[in-house]
């Protein structure tokens, strides 16, 4: 196993050879997604009303509220996505297993491109959330789709548990001999491929994705999302993200008054998990990246690794803070009974929905490398 000298991160290591574990298991959660989409999740029952919740229906009620922006995002994080992204993992498996041939490499680099997107499991723990919520007004009967969505998600976290990048990118050709001696070399950001520097700006050999020593224009782009991500937190955590109507009377709730709700249902484990993703989540990348940004400009060697290893953990954990994005959309598909009981989105919803985004794409297009790269020429000068 070779690992990084700096930060230690594994760079190689011997391949597992697990093909047909996670093959068969994503094929059980693209099944299982089927009947997920097309048959009831829930079934809510309120002053002798009932009301069946379908997949699809929170993207609908989002869009014929109005929030066409979160209906798209919702229908693409939850449904599209994860159908996507298993169709392409299966194909790539397949293929490998089979002896197809054809273009493994630029597809499983789509597939790690569409991972972060996709959250089925950030999904189910919103509709988790949902139901602990509904569930304090109204009785609930999870559903055929219901089930079908739980077993689906599990499967699909257990299949990618049991994937081996390694196996799939060790199958792949790579640089011929020539190019392997090269001294001055740089890495694929996305198969981990040593290619000599005269290949910068070429496709990679192996996985298709352009190379680059450093990614382009990385510093000013994430400058400009963290600003517009600053200036988008205070309206996402002061104005309502939900409004609930119950007998004639209505009560508007914001991020931090949906924590304190769960808390005194109760639900102290579900109340941890929505504050720490909705609102120190958010904070905290805005705030780490900050950081890292004003390293970079000051060229300072202090905490290099605490902070590359903060950049990692928040590009893992970013996208959990989607959960109260996916938690309103159940609940506005599902709690519409008139005078009775109604919920509709607030503005403020859609300002966390985009601070959510633009920091995923702060993180993604920020070079962590440049930390490491301004120190060396600080000592350098210093030197």
């Amino acid at each position: 196993m070779a690992e990084c000298s700096r930060c230690g991160k594994v760079l190689a290591g011997a391949a597992t050879g697990r093909i047909d574990a996670p093959l068969a298991l994503a094929t059980t959660a693209f099944l299982l997604l089927i009947p997920a989409c097309i048959a009831p999740m829930m079934t809510v029952s309120a002053v002798g009303a009932r009301r069946e919740s379908w997949l699809t229906l929170g993207v609908s009620a989002l869009w014929n509220s109005g929030f066409y922006s979160l209906a798209a995002l919702v229908a693409v994080f939850s449904i599209l996505l994860p159908f996507t992204f298993l169709a392409m993992l299966i194909w790539v498996l397949g293929s490998l297993h089979y002896g197809t041939g054809g273009p493994v490499g630029p597809v499983f680099r789509w597939v790690k491109h569409l991972r972060p997107w996709m959250m089925m499991e950030v999904f189910l723990i919103g509709c988790f959330v949902a139901y602990s919520r509904i569930e304090a007004i109204a009785t609930v009967e999870i559903g055929v789709g219901g089930w079908c969505l739980i077993a689906g998600t599990f499967m699909l976290m257990f299949a990618l548990t049991q994937l081996d990048e390694r196996t799939v990118w060790e199958s792949l050709p790579r640089t011929d001999a020539s190019e392997a001696q090269s001294t001055d070399t740089t890495a694929c950001t996305i198969c981990d491929l040593i290619v000599p520097l005269a290949r910068q700006g070429k496709p990679c050999p192996r996985c298709g994705a352009t190379l680059h020593h450093r990614k382009p224009g990385a510093v000013q782009r994430t400058a400009a999302l963290l600003i517009a991500g600053f200036l988008l937190y205070i309206p996402a955590n002061l104005l309502p993200v939900l409004s609930v109507e119950r007998f004639g009377r209505e009560e508007r709730s914001t991020i931090m008054s949906g924590v304190t709700e769960l808390i005194h249902n109760n639900l102290w484990p579900l109340a941890v998990i929505v504050f720490i993703a909705s609102i120190v989540l958010p904070l905290l990348k805005l705030c780490g990246l900050t950081w890292m940004l004003i390293g970079i400009r000051r060229g300072s060697a202090r905490h290099l690794l605490a902070r590359t290893r903060l950049y990692r953990m928040i590009d893992v954990v970013g996208r959990w803070s989607n959960i109260d994005v996916f938690m309103a959309s159940v609940l506005v598909a599902v709690l519409q009974f008139g005078a009775l009981t109604s919920v509709h989105i607030d503005s403020g919803l859609v300002a966390f929905c985009a601070v959510v985004v633009i920091t995923m794409i702060a993180t993604t297009v920020f070079d962590s490398r440049l930390m490491w790269d301004s120190a060396e020429k600080a000592n350098e000068r210093a030197a």
